[in-house]
């Protein structure tokens, strides 16, 4: 039987022992799992504290109701965006990795990976940095000191693999719920919720228009989202793939940042234009000595949650580029981005959520579109050939990315992510029908073309 491993990757008997991640190939279908265990694996990444955080942003500065109009709609979008994306990854059990190969090619698919790749292990350092800072802001725990054991606890739940993923997420989430709810308790004792719903914010109206603040939550999973097929291959079809989406957006990506956006409204966040719904700070101000436990656990598994899953994107990427194992990328990747954690990057928050937004929805537009457009549409989609590069793909990321970029600097009343999303998707639809000849298939063999150059 072919195994998945790399020939340059020895079979020690510690990997024997854990499960095979199909790092090159799609996840068999007596290997896949079960709806609950893929939804968990999803269910547990959007609701963290950094999600609470853009909430509470745009909260602050749009007001109440047109903040949670906003995150409603970035959430619906986002629905669509990595639902059909799942549903791809459930019907053929491939990576984002393979899912690439087949849009940008044999060789161009390592541009679009790569980038991918690289982004995600960037929040992984984000949120390893922030573990150390919160925790030294909130008990004057040494910072690094906590940010090194923090990176090494999370690159050893990310070794273990999908199945550590899934169980993080059943703790997580959970354990969100709690903290988020001792939060507003301790919340409604000094201020009256019921204002909340009266909240006109505090940056004014042209602070953030509707269509940035829209960007701003799309931008936080933009990156995993698009990569959701590292997650939602090991699904049983396409149906539960998309289901275990659901788990994630709307339902716990809402939950973390309606939070963010109450404690916000409900006028308990200082400086909230800034630092957002994160409201740890609420707990840790108690002095409570149960509530400091909660607050720590909280912080560790609440952020080692989404730094998990990143780090799995990232490694899974990786590994299949140079061709070794996730495991291995998980300990190269894990300790690059602790050393960048240490370095403070995770200080840029806000900036790189416009980076996000600009140049990854494009590009997942491109995959959307390749499904339903190109060579013979969805039902192709298995027998489509894979040539070196695929030139309208990178055309049509670059004119979706140029799009998103004119929308947030020219145009900011609209979404960048979605302007990028959709005149990417529009683009490639345009330039595949534009290049393509029906009459002829995309792997001709010599001899038809030989007879054809012979008939002209």
């Amino acid at each position: 039987m072919k195994t998945n491993r790399s020939a340059a990757e020895p079979d020690t008997s510690a990997d024997r022992e854990l499960d095979d991640e199909f790092e090159h190939s799609p996840v068999p279908a007596d290997r896949r799992k079960s709806l609950l265990t893929v939804s968990a694996v999803w269910f547990g990444f959007p609701m963290i504290l950094t999600n609470a955080i853009p909430g509470g942003v745009v909260v602050a500065m749009l007001g109440f109701w047109r903040g949670l109009a906003a995150i409603l709609v970035a959430n619906l979008v986002m629905l669509l965006y990595v639902g059909i994306l799942s549903h791809r990854a459930g019907t053929t059990g491939e990576s984002f990795s393979l899912q690439a190969t087949r849009t940008f090619g044999r060789g161009g698919y390592v541009i679009a990976s790569a980038f991918l790749a690289t982004i995600v292990v960037g929040w992984f350092a984000f949120n390893t940095g922030a573990t150390g800072a919160t925790l030294h802001a909130s008990f004057g725990w040494h910072e690094q000191v906590v940010t090194v054991l923090a990176g090494l606890g999370f690159i050893g739940l990310t070794y273990l693999g999908i199945k550590a993923l899934s169980w993080l997420g059943a703790v997580a989430a959970p354990l969100f719920i709690v903290a988020g709810v001792i939060a507003l308790v301790v919340v409604a004792r000094d201020h009256d919720l019921g204002a909340v719903f009266s909240y006109e914010g505090v940056g004014g109206a042209s602070a953030l228009t509707f269509g940035a603040a829209v960007s701003t939550i799309m931008a936080t999973f933009a990156d995993s989202g698009t990569m959701t097929a590292d997650f939602t291959r090991w699904s049983k079809n396409g149906r539960q793939a998309v289901l275990a989406t659901v788990s994630a957006f709307p339902i716990a990506s809402l939950v973390a940042q309606v939070t963010g956006g109450l404690v916000v409204a409900a006028g308990a966040i200082a400086s909230a234009g800034t630092t957002g719904g994160d409201f740890l700070p609420i707990l840790t101000g108690e002095h409570s000595g149960i509530l400091n436990v909660i607050a720590a656990v909280f912080v560790f598994v609440n952020l080692g949650s989404v730094c998990s899953h990143c780090l799995y994107n990232g490694a899974l990427g990786w590994s299949h580029l140079t061709g070794t194992t996730m495991r291995l990328m998980t300990i190269v990747l894990g300790l690059i981005g602790t050393a960048a954690a240490l370095a403070g990057v995770w200080n840029h928050f806000l900036s790189w959520l416009v980076i996000l937004s600009v140049f990854v929805p494009p590009l997942g537009g491109v995959l959307i579109a390749d499904m339903f457009f190109a060579r013979g549409g969805r039902g192709a989609m298995d027998r489509r050939p894979t040539v070196a590069v695929r030139p309208t793909a990178f055309v049509a990321w670059a004119i979706g990315a140029a799009a998103g970029g004119a929308a947030h600097w020219w145009a900011p009343q609209l979404s960048d992510a979605v302007t990028g999303l959709v005149v990417a998707v529009v683009a490639y639809a345009v330039l595949e029908r534009a290049v393509s000849r029906p009459s002829v298939s995309e792997d001709r063999s010599p001899a038809a073309g030989a007879a054809e150059a012979t008939v002209g």
